[in-house]
């Protein structure tokens, strides 16, 4: 999520939370029925996300091919403050939050539990894990090394945390600070890269956004643009010891930006023009305070003006409510304050040609020894075999794109997907008026590791409401063999399941959606992340805690493909860490290939039968009726390559089969 242009200018002040049980619902399918999705191929109409009634805990709720398994509100500490990414390990799932993270038993996804409630407040508090380590992003200016509730007040203080956190979590219970690396800009997001060919240490990127550190508080902090050793255009790689976790320190600052330029732009809709232009007379009709900032008159929000406020009381030895007097001093001597705020910050920006000076978030798959990074106003594809020294090997710019913000490969990496995070996060933008390439995912194609190569746009396809925000977020791969499925989080959009293997026609397969978080204005809430993990998919729902869902057997996705997908087990998962999905040898993962042979028509009706029957009659047979079953099939199936209109999937299940056959022949002679 992107801060508002004058927040990013204040000091961050402490969130409150209301007291709540922390219990978890399950929906009314949740008693071991095995529900069915629709069988046909034809998305709902009239969709049914449209013209949802809000509601925080309570608003309607709309589903398509997915069943939801559970729904938890957050521990009392976490209440009304908004949930971040997630990551797991084992059983747990790590909820961040900027009041700090929680830790959710998950074993029984149908009734999660709380284990652990850590309060230790920054921004956006993104969390990577492995083996035993927790990883925290910390990027708020009133972020405390000790954790501290009570902020932090000075300009430049010792007592600030910008950059990583680093717990030990062997009692996930009791997690322990082991470790903190700070860093220039903070870190917005960060990737922690497990490096194959080194088991003694990981490597944590970070992706700092904001303003750079006074030496007085960092030294070499440089926020010149001009200076090579600016702490601009470069990324930190953190290096951490396993052994030796509180040694962890910058081991290398690559300058992946050079020689990018400022990438074409589109600009605002008509509608956000309309409606920021309302916002502001109507802030200034209830005596609210506007500021013009980077050349747009804008609302100043509340945690700005306030402390202000409070503060000219104390000035004059006041007590009490600030009084009219305070608040005309305020709006007088408010374009001065913002003036020199602007002033500092673009001290720190680069001339108007320049790219991008630092990415919103990488995700690296290390498997494939590449990286794409999301980059403002770029993608990149990173060489991350040499972990310390990443280096750019492609970049693409769009101008249908407003801020590039987050990546996927599929899991051969022969396509890569970047998110348009358009608004920051917090604007709706995906509106009826809305074009449906703006705020949307771009898919391309991978050439020779390094040209990348535009398909498609895809884009939730159900227009939302004014009062909701909406725009691409954080998703992951759908572990369902030979084919490119995905989900992801739209905010207060829902989440969206959708089918990317043919890269020019990606279609949605499954949704969930619930109505606005409030009905009269726009409202904190929606799924900031949704992810696969071992047989379910897990949301942190930015206002309402915890929600988990299954896929469930449809038009598009059959029984045994989610059973093979079912069959990849993960010890742990950090999504900007994409691990390579392997599917064990087993009859779900033959027949989830004859299934889709099938449902492409690659093979004719007659041939499906036949190959399902003879799979029947190998699982259920003895030994040598099976070993037979399988050679005569596999041999079968190498005679359909040559005239199957998808030669590539009949090679695929006849591997398969194949592996089977092995298999048996293994176990009779043990």
């Amino acid at each position: 999520m992107v801060p508002n242009p004058l927040r990013s200018l204040s000091l961050a002040v402490g969130l409150l939370s209301a007291v709540a049980c922390a219990r978890s619902t399950s929906n009314s399918s949740g008693d071991g029925a095995s529900p069915r999705g629709d069988m046909s191929t034809r998305a709902p109409s009239p969709d049914p996300r449209v013209g949802l009634r809000a509601g925080k805990m309570d608003a309607q709720e709309a589903i398509w091919n997915l069943r939801v398994v559970s729904k938890t509100p957050p521990a009392p500490q976490f209440v009304d403050v908004t949930n971040s990414d997630l990551a797991f390990t084992g059983n747990y799932a790590i909820q961040g939050n900027y009041n700090g993270w929680q830790v959710w038993d998950i074993s029984n996804p149908r009734q999660p539990s709380l284990k652990t409630a850590y309060v230790c407040p920054a921004s956006q508090s993104d969390v990577s894990v492995y083996q035993n380590l927790l990883f925290v992003s910390g990027e708020n200016l009133a972020a405390r090394l000790d954790c501290g509730e009570q902020g932090v007040q000075d300009t430049v203080s010792t007592d600030r945390l910008r950059g990583i956190r680093i717990f030990d979590i062997t009692d996930i219970a009791n997690p322990k600070n082991v470790g903190n690396v700070q860093t220039c800009r903070g870190s917005h997001t960060h990737t922690v890269l497990v490096d194959p060919k080194d088991k003694e240490n990981v490597y944590v990127y970070i992706s700092g956004s904001s303003q750079v550190r006074p030496v007085g508080e960092l030294a070499d902090c440089i926020s010149a643009p001009q200076d090579p050793n600016s702490a601009l255009f470069r990324i930190e790689v953190i290096k951490v010891p396993l052994a030796n976790p509180e040694r962890a320190a910058i081991v290398s600052s690559p300058r992946i930006f050079q020689g990018l330029v400022r990438p074409p732009e589109h600009g605002e809709a008509p509608e956000d023009i309309a409606a920021a232009e309302k916002e502001v007379a109507e802030a200034k009709a209830a005596g609210r305070f506007t500021a013009t900032v980077q050349g747009k008159e804008q609302v100043v929000p509340d945690e700005f003006s306030g402390p202000m406020l409070d503060s000219l009381v104390q000035a004059r030895g006041g007590t009490g409510a600030p009084t009219a007097a305070d608040s005309a001093t305020l709006r007088q001597t408010l374009p001065s304050i913002v003036e020199a705020m602007e002033k500092a910050h673009q001290a720190q920006m680069p001339d108007s040609n320049a790219g991008p000076t630092q990415c919103h978030d990488i995700t690296i798959y290390p498997a494939m020894g590449l990286a794409g990074g999301a980059c403002g106003g770029y993608g990149l594809l990173l060489d991350i075999r040499n972990p310390t020294q990443p280096t750019r090997i492609g970049a693409v710019s769009d101008s249908n794109f407003s801020y590039w913000h987050s990546a996927t490969f599929n899991n051969d990496a022969t396509k890569i997907l970047f998110s348009d995070e358009w608004g920051g996060g917090g604007q709706p933008k995906c509106r009826a008026t809305d074009k449906p390439e703006w705020g949307a995912n771009a898919i391309f194609t991978l050439q020779n590791r390094k040209e990348m190569k535009f398909q498609s746009y895809y884009k939730m396809p159900a227009a939302q409401t004014q009062e909701e925000n909406c725009v691409a977020h954080n998703g992951s791969l759908i572990p369902i063999p030979g084919r490119d499925v995905m989900v992801q989080a739209w905010y207060q959009g829902g989440i969206s399941v959708f089918d990317w293997t043919d890269a020019r026609n990606p279609r949605e397969i499954a949704f969930f959606d619930r109505g606005p978080v409030d009905s009269t204005r726009m409202g904190n809430g929606g799924s900031w992340s949704v992810y696969w993990y071992n047989g379910v998919m897990v949301s942190s729902e930015i206002s309402r805690g915890l929600d988990i869902f299954e896929l469930v057997p449809s038009g598009f996705i059959s029984q045994n493909e989610i059973d093979a997908a079912k069959s990849v087990k993960l010890d742990y998962l950090n999504t900007q860490g994409q691990p390579k999905f392997v599917w064990p040898k087993s009859y779900s993962l033959a027949r989830a290939y004859v299934d889709q042979l099938e449902r492409s028509k690659a093979l004719d009706a007659g041939r499906i039968t036949e190959i399902r029957a003879t799979l029947a009659r190998a699982e259920k047979g003895s030994a040598a009726e099976t070993r037979d079953a399988l050679t005569e099939l596999v041999a079968r199936l190498e005679g359909d390559v040559s005239g199957a209109e998808d030669s590539a999937k009949v090679r695929m299940l006849a591997g398969v089969v194949r592996n089977l056959g092995e298999e048996t022949k293994f176990a009779s002679r043990r």
